[in-house]
């Protein structure tokens, strides 16, 4: 049975129970102008529709953010009895701000929560339960299995049916003709293919089986739901069509903790004025003339919501760690590095130069152990001390879902003298009462960490990143970075995105503070009494004109404590407030059927499975990015379909007692506040 959710179909999608024959029913639409042509023609449709209806049609708000959105027109979405684009329980208010579509609406101050480390209980070290022995077996057998066929199939192909292989095996070029002599000799290579059989085999005969779940495109603002292109493969995924059709699911894949990535709204109209003041780029680096105000005004404010001296933006966030963890450390340094550090960090750290050693993750003891060793044996051969010890952590680890153990760190930071790097990736925005991170969650002051690092795109809604720190060590940067000597600037559209987000965040105050244009450094009394409080007007540009309930804080307050309810809700434990939640499957076939059955499902989920090598081998696993656009009873549905789905294919292998789904949903709330 077709999703009800999929809008003029022309024809019924492919189901996954359903035999491949069915396939050859669908319209072929292997171009890109005939894909075209069935969108203009479904948003014809839809357009003609909704002129119709208008005038009929009652408004929710006054708010600029509940105009129709350009998806919700193509797609023609008039069913009331979707919950994804109508909420269950209509507000009682007259005015509702947001696009359900986009933000859930939710009314009921008892699924708000406070994400804050509770100092009665020690913190505790996140585990990982072992499954079962049979788990483990069966999927190392199907890795080998897929590999093995893999091989044979390339053994015989390459000797049978030489035009599939052609680009996986030397080949003669084109002739060139080399003048000698007034004459032409004809003079042939042989040329290495440039992605060799070896290195493509893992993409060749293992993802690309998985590539339906994977890339998947998306149209229109990826909030609470998002719209996805429908397409179908005939090949084994080796190339996809699209139906024309798009499909609205309920997103948990995409980082957007606090929901700000809306079409709509207060961030949104500064972002649209500063399309129309400054255009969509400033052609240029931050050495030259890429910066522009919105620049200044951007470091300035991300300096003052962390606590520092001093801040610089980067364009991109892998950047931010590729490229500025070599102008920190080099030859005769060393860096010690949490064993599952993102990779910009891996990256950035062999650039350097240094000495790089590894700690098991998030385990203390074995970091005291790797630095007492760094310290009394010293450099290499030389047993000289190292010029500086950089020891790199990550607040949030983006795949394990774990907090790292902060306390214990800045302990031994005191104890050994060495240097931190914090990589807030995942944290800044989405952990803490006030949303400034780790350090906000620990309560520890910024100043015990030498360096801050973190991204604009998970919490802000935005693209890029950021470094904080010391004046002195943030203007080094800008010199020896290569981002800032070489990198496009970030754009306009981007720093107005940035600025209006953390401003709503912080709150506007009246009062007027010193603002330097030449640099990033606010002219405070004291920046440890300011940490928490309000940012003055005076700090954002002068066309920049928030909504009252941004202006005044209240409603990036209401994120920040619905984001904390949900985190709590889907994953009660010791670490409980974190917003990405992973589900270990191991098995690589369960993952990839994990995915296909929560987009088949009557209200579809958008879900992320995550294999091998970005985990282990053996570790194959659904990560849900919880959002504070989401509803409680959007978490009920996704706790529901992961029961569901769970039972269909053996994922329910955790000991303990296990609640049911019904009364989990009904002691929602009870749950919550015990974990905290």
């Amino acid at each position: 049975m077709p999703s009800p959710i999929a809008l003029n179909p022309p024809a019924p999608p492919p189901s996954i129970f359903k035999k491949t024959g069915s396939l050859s029913k669908l319209p072929l639409m292997s171009t890109a102008m005939s894909y075209l042509s069935a969108v203009q023609q479904a948003d014809t449709r839809a357009r003609s529709h909704n002129n119709s209806s208008a005038a009929s049609t009652p408004t929710r708000s006054t708010h600029s953010s509940v105009t129709a959105s350009s998806e919700d027109t193509i797609l023609c979405e008039d069913d009331t009895d979707n919950c994804l684009v109508n909420p269950i329980t209509p507000p009682t208010s007259e005015v509702f701000a947001t696009v359900h579509t986009e933000f859930g609406y939710c009314a009921n101050e008892a699924h708000r929560c406070v994400s804050q480390h509770d100092y009665t209980k020690p913190f505790q070290e996140h585990t990982t339960e072992e499954p079962p022995y049979y788990v483990l077996l069966t999927t190392y057998i199907s890795y080998l299995m897929v590999i093995c066929f893999g091989h044979v199939r390339d053994f015989f192909g390459k000797r049978f049916a030489k035009s599939f292989f052609t680009h996986l095996m030397p080949h003669d070029v084109s002739t060139i003709l080399i003048a000698r002599y007034n004459s032409f000799d004809a003079m042939y290579r042989v040329t290495a293919p440039l992605n060799s059989d070896f290195d493509s085999f893992y993409a060749r005969r293992l993802k690309r089986r998985v590539d339906d779940c994977c890339s998947q495109p998306i149209a229109g603002v990826p909030g609470r739901t998002v719209v996805l292109l429908d397409r179908y493969s005939t090949d084994y995924n080796l190339t996809q069509i699209y139906t024309g059709t798009k499909t609205r699911a309920l997103n948990v894949s995409s980082y957007n903790y606090l929901g700000f990535s809306q079409a709509r709204g207060g961030c949104s109209d500064a972002v649209g004025e500063s399309i129309r003041r400054y255009g969509i780029s400033t052609c240029g680096t931050r050495l030259e003339t890429g910066s522009s105000e919105l620049h200044v005004f951007a470091e300035a404010l991300v300096a003052r919501f962390l606590g520092t001296e001093d801040a610089l933006v980067s364009s991109v966030g892998f950047a931010t760690n590729s490229t500025f963890i070599p102008a920190l450390v080099g030859r005769k340094s060393l860096i010690i590095s949490d064993e599952l550090n993102h990779t910009s960090i891996r990256i950035g750290a062999r650039q350097s130069g240094a000495d790089i050693r590894m700690f098991k993750h998030n385990d203390m003891s074995s970091l005291e152990s790797v630095l007492r060793e760094a310290i009394s044996q010293g450099q290499p051969k030389t047993h000289r001390p190292w010029k500086k010890i950089l020891v790199i952590v990550e607040g949030l680890y983006s795949m394990e879902g774990t907090l790292v153990n902060l306390l214990r760190i800045v302990e031994l930071k005191q104890k050994y003298k060495f240097y931190l790097f914090v990589d807030e990736a995942h944290s800044i925005g989405a952990v803490g009462p006030h949303g400034r991170g780790v350090t906000d969650y620990f309560n520890i002051h910024p100043d015990s960490i030498d360096v801050l690092m973190g991204t604009f795109t998970k919490s802000f809604g935005a693209a890029g990143g950021y470094i904080t720190g010391p004046k002195n060590l943030i203007d080094a940067l800008r010199m020896r970075g290569h981002s800032c000597p070489y990198a496009e600037a970030m754009a306009p559209p981007v720093l107005a995105q940035i600025i209006a987000s953390i401003a709503s965040i912080m709150g506007l105050s009246k009062s007027q503070n010193s603002l330097s244009l030449a640099g990033s450094i606010i002219t405070l009394k004291d920046r440890v009494d300011d940490l928490q409080g309000m940012v003055p007007a005076s700090m954002l540009p002068a066309w920049i004109n928030l909504h009252p309930s941004l202006a005044d804080g209240s409603e990036a307050r209401m994120r920040i404590r619905r984001l904390a309810f949900n985190c709590r809700y889907l994953h009660t434990g010791p670490q409980e407030t974190r917003p990405i939640v992973p589900l270990l499957i191991f098995n690589p076939g369960k993952c990839l059927m994990f995915s296909r059955l929560m987009r088949a499902r009557r209200i579809p989920i958008a879900v992320v499975v995550v294999g091998y090598p970005a985990t282990p081998l053996e570790k194959g696993r659904a990560r849900f990015c919880v959002s504070a656009s989401h509803t409680k009873e959007d978490i009920d549905m996704m706790l529901q379909a992961c029961d569901e789905v769970g039972e269909i294919l053996d994922l329910k292998h955790g000991s303990g007692e296990r609640w049911g789904i019904d009364e989990v949903r009904k002691r929602a709330v009870e749950l919550v506040h015990s974990a905290v």
